[in-house]
C-alpha cells in the first residue's frame, strides 16, 4: 500500500480465445468468439466477476471525478497519521490505475454485451446511476459513498487473490491476467479511499459506517441483476440444479464479502490493519508484481506464465 504505481495497461480481448500455448502471436479471433465462461476451474465465479464488472467501471470513473474535484481542497489538518504530500501523491495514483482500469473493463463489458442481450442496458444504466449521483449528491456523500465502495473492491481483491487456486488457476490467459491485475492494484491503493474520507470528515464515524453499509447494498443489488441475466442466458435454469448451484456461489461470495467488512465497522479500523492483511502477502500477488517489473507480458498468463512467475518469486 505504498509507493503505489501507476501501470499502463491496455488488454486485447480477441486473443483471449487463444489456446494457452504461451505466445501471444497466435492470431486475434473475432470477439464474438471470446470465452465469457472464462475460468475453467471456477465457472460460476467467472460468471460472478464478470456481473459485478458491468457496473464497477463507471464507479471508478465515479471515484476519478470525485478524487480529482476535491484533492485541491485537503484540510492542511489532517489525522496524526497522515500525511498531506503523500495523501496527495496516493490520490494521484489511485486516479491513474482507476483510470485505466476503468477502460479496459469497459472493454470486456462490450465483449460480454455480444453474448448476453441485456448487458449493454445494464451498462447503460450504471453510467446514468453514477454521472447522477455526482451531480446531485453533496461533499460529504460523494468522497464518503467512494470510500464505501472501495472498502469492497479493497476485500474483494484480497479475498480473490488468497483464493487464486480455487477460482481460477485453469483459466483463459487474457482474462486471468485482467483480473490478478485488477485484484493486485485494487489491494494496492486499498486505503486512500479510507483516508480521502477521514481527512475531510475525520469525526464522522457512523457516516463512514453508513457509507459501507450502503454501498454494500448497491453491489450486491447490481451485480445479482447481471448474473441473473447471465446464469439464465448460460441456459442453468433448464439444468436440474444448476441455477441453484449458481446462486449458491453468489451468496457464499457475497456473504465473505459481507463478512470481511464486519471489521471495517470498528472505530479504530484502518484497512491497514484489517485481519486478512498481514506480513504474510498473497503468493500471487507478490509473483505478480515481481514478474510485472521485470518487464514480462502481463497482458496473458498462460499456465506456463504463471508457472514462471511464481518460481522467480520463491
Amino acid at each position: 500500500m505504498d509507493q503505489i504505481p501507476v501501470r499502463q495497461m491496455k488488454f486485447r480481448f480477441a486473443d483471449s480465445a487463444a489456446t494457452d500455448s504461451g505466445s501471444s502471436d497466435s492470431g486475434s479471433p473475432d470477439e464474438s468468439s471470446q470465452p465469457p465462461v472464462w475460468s475453467r476451474t471456477s465457472p460460476d465465479f467467472a460468471i460472478f466477476i464478470n456481473a459485478l464488472g458491468i457496473h464497477v467501471p463507471h464507479f471508478e470513473r465515479f471515484l476519478v471525478k470525485v478524487m480529482r474535484t476535491y484533492r485541491d481542497e485537503l484540510p492542511t489538518t489532517l489525522p496524526a497519521d497522515l500525511n498531506q504530500p503523500q495523501l496527495r501523491d496516493e490520490v494521484q495514483a489511485i486516479i491513474g490505475q482507476e483510470a485505466h482500469h476503468a477502460f479496459n473493463f469497459l472493454g470486456w463489458t462490450k465483449v460480454l454485451g455480444k453474448h448476453y442481450p441485456g448487458v449493454m442496458a445494464l451498462d447503460a444504466h450504471a453510467k446514468t446511476y453514477f454521472d447522477g449521483v455526482f451531480k446531485r449528491r453533496d461533499k460529504k456523500f460523494l468522497i464518503g459513498f467512494t470510500a464505501g465502495y472501495e472498502t469492497f473492491t479493497f476485500l474483494g481483491g484480497l479475498i480473490i487473490l488468497n483464493r487464486y487456486k480455487e477460482l481460477m488457476a485453469d483459466a483463459d490467459p487474457t482474462l486471468r491476467a485482467l483480473w490478478v491485475w485488477h485484484q493486485v492494484e485494487e489491494v494496492e491503493h486499498g486505503a486512500v479511499a479510507f483516508d480521502f474520507f477521514r481527512a475531510f470528515y475525520p469525526d464522522a464515524l457512523w457516516y463512514r459506517r453508513w457509507m459501507v453499509v450502503r454501498a454494500f447494498g448497491h453491489i450486491a443489488w447490481e451485480t445479482r441483476q447481471a448474473f441473473a441475466l447471465m446464469i439464465r442466458r448460460e441456459g442453468f435454469y433448464s439444468q436440474p440444479g444448476r441455477a441453484l448451484q449458481a446462486w449458491k456461489f453468489f451468496a457464499g461470495f457475497a456473504f465473505d464479502m459481507a463478512r470481511a467488512a464486519w471489521p471495517v465497522l470498528a472505530r479504530d479500523y484502518h484497512p491497514r490493519n484489517h485481519p486478512i492483511c498481514n506480513d504474510e502477502q498473497s503468493q500471487i500477488a507478490v509473483a505478480w508484481r515481481k514478474y510485472h517489473a521485470a518487464g514480462h507480458n502481463t497482458l496473458q498468463l498462460n499456465n506456463a506464465a504463471i508457472e514462471q512467475m511464481l518460481a522467480g518469486a520463491s
